[in-house]
């Protein structure tokens, strides 16, 4: 038998070979639960007073996002207190791995369930990077003990993070301060003229900072001299050998400020391989959101440039596994979504059938039966009405087929998953009310809010605390000549703890490019 064969055979199972690989039966309970805190916070995206905490979000859309200002002002301060050169930090090895979760931050049971295959699985990695959204749901500084520090005690790295909205909703000072060790309210006064007096008046001003209880809390959890770490500031570089690992800051709204703009197009200069890291992707839901900067051009732009050679761009801020091998002139860039760390999950069966990039090559996790099933269920006991909503994960996986005419990466026979019988009158109900596209349109007539409106309002409609939790992080291991990512599953299982199924991986050479 072949090396790769063997490897292969005893590789465990994922949610692309069977349901118990996917979590739909577990067989003990996941160690998490003895991590858990004696008593959990009660966090829920139904209670209208956490929505009322997070309204900045709907404010800095409609009155203009003052993260741009608060930024400038923390930077400068930064700059001043002797930040690094460019931001950077450097390693001189060209062989390290590090680990990336997304999203991380509700303090609850899908949280604590990503830590004990992380751990497993970031063992022996160098350190952990969290892209978007540390803590929800108004990234408070209160709120890092229990929903950072805890946590991720056992960690024996450094941890850096890159800010989400959430982070921004108390004008990222829990953030400075924790990854930083800034101590200081940068929120300027942003709205000007006869209606400034409504966002004054409406938005959420950050809470107080009590400097001894994060002191506390990182001694007693994450105190060991290798745990501990201060970033350059909200975005940042790490610069190897072999790879430059680039990382923005994209406020609330995704906007890229000027200063931070030309910092990243100084930064992604030269032919040294580089990896971006965001707190919002680039490429998501079979749409290309390319990141604006003040002043002109984008993200995505800077990304795509030949001469700045940049072969992969993750970003959080949607809570799934998502990836685009995008074709760019003569190479291909690894686009992904890694939001999948710990908060409620986004449901991938609403993607269309894709068009930006070919459908085989296209990869998602859950699997798009897999979130059609688990919101059936959810919205099933929600309505009351469990026996028209319900699908099993065969019948789901049936129905995705039939409305997106895709073959499913997990085999059936006995419903027409794979034999492409029609599904039954109530699974195509229950797609279309759900929000499984036809074919290739992006809308259907019908829907619950699950894609119609907002996701900022939508996330209480996606909040569960018992397996299977369709959670993910990513592990990345970095040599002279290649980068591997493998996006590994979180079910909640005791069975899939130690040996975590790989849901997706790629390897991408690292190939210094020639100077013009």
């Amino acid at each position: 038998m072949r090396a790769e064969d063997a490897a292969a055979e005893r590789a465990p199972e994922n949610s692309r070979t069977s349901e118990a690989g996917a979590g739909w039966a577990c067989g003990k309970p996941g160690s998490f639960y003895d991590l858990l805190p004696e008593r959990v916070q009660a966090f829920s995206w139904r209670r209208p007073s956490v929505l009322w905490r997070s309204r900045n979000d709907v404010i800095a859309r409609l009155f203009g996002d003052p993260s741009p200002g608060i930024r400038r002002r923390c930077v400068a301060a930064l700059t001043a207190r002797g930040t690094p050169a460019a931001f950077t930090m450097h390693r001189s090895t060209p062989e390290f791995s590090f680990l990336l979760l997304g999203d991380t931050g509700e303090g609850d049971r899908s949280q604590y369930a990503v830590v004990p295959p992380a751990l497993r699985v970031g063992e022996d990695t160098d350190f952990m990077v969290i892209a978007s959204d540390v803590i929800y749901p108004t990234g408070e500084a209160a709120d890092y003990p229990d929903k950072f520090y805890r946590p991720y005690q056992h960690y024996p790295g450094p941890i850096y993070a890159v800010p989400g909205n959430h982070d921004w909703y108390d004008g990222l000072q829990g953030f400075l301060r924790v990854f930083c060790d800034l101590t200081m309210d940068c929120t300027p006064d942003p709205w000007h003229g006869p209606l400034a007096l409504v966002p004054r008046l409406l938005w959420r001003r950050p809470g107080a900072v009590d400097d001894k209880a994060l002191t506390e809390a990182r001694n007693r959890y994450r105190g060991a001299p290798r745990q501990r770490a201060r970033q350059p500031g909200p975005y940042w570089a790490i610069d190897t050998p072999s790879l430059r690992i680039v990382a923005i800051d994209t406020g609330i709204t995704g906007v890229i400020d000027r200063d931070q703009g030309a910092w990243l197009r100084q930064i992604s200069a030269g032919p040294k391989p580089k990896l971006l890291i965001t707190g919002k992707p680039l490429y998501v839901n079979d749409r290309r959101e390319p990141g604006p900067i003040e002043g002109g051009g984008t993200v995505d732009d800077i990304v795509r440039a030949p001469a700045n050679n940049y072969v992969a761009a993750i970003g959080g801020d949607i809570h799934n596994y998502q990836r685009y091998p995008v074709r760019v002139g003569d190479r291909t860039i690894q686009y992904l979504v890694a939001g999948g760390g710990g908060a409620f999950m986004h449901a991938t069966h609403t993607i269309p059938r894709t068009r930006l990039v070919d459908e085989d090559d296209f990869r998602c996790y859950p699997l798009r039966g897999d979130s059609l099933s688990r919101y059936s269920k959810l919205y099933g006991r929600w309505l009351r009405l469990p026996s028209l909503f319900e699908l099993t994960p065969e019948e789901a996986t049936a129905v995705v087929r039939h409305r997106l005419g895709i073959e499913p990466a997990r085999a059936y026979h006995s419903v027409g998953a794979d034999s492409g019988a029609v599904p039954s009158r109530r699974a195509r109900f229950v797609a279309a009310v759900l929000g499984v596209p036809k074919g290739r349109r992006r809308r259907v007539r019908t829907r619950l809010p699950v894609a119609k409106i907002p996701q900022r309002f939508r996330s209480e409609m996606a909040d569960w605390d018992r397996p299977p939790f369709f959670k993910s992080f990513l592990r990345l291991d970095v040599d002279e000549e290649r980068l591997r990512i493998r996006c590994y599953g979180v079910t909640g299982c005791g069975e899939h703890e130690d040996r975590p199924p790989v849901e997706d991986e790629v390897t991408i050479p690292l190939r210094p490019i020639a100077p013009a």
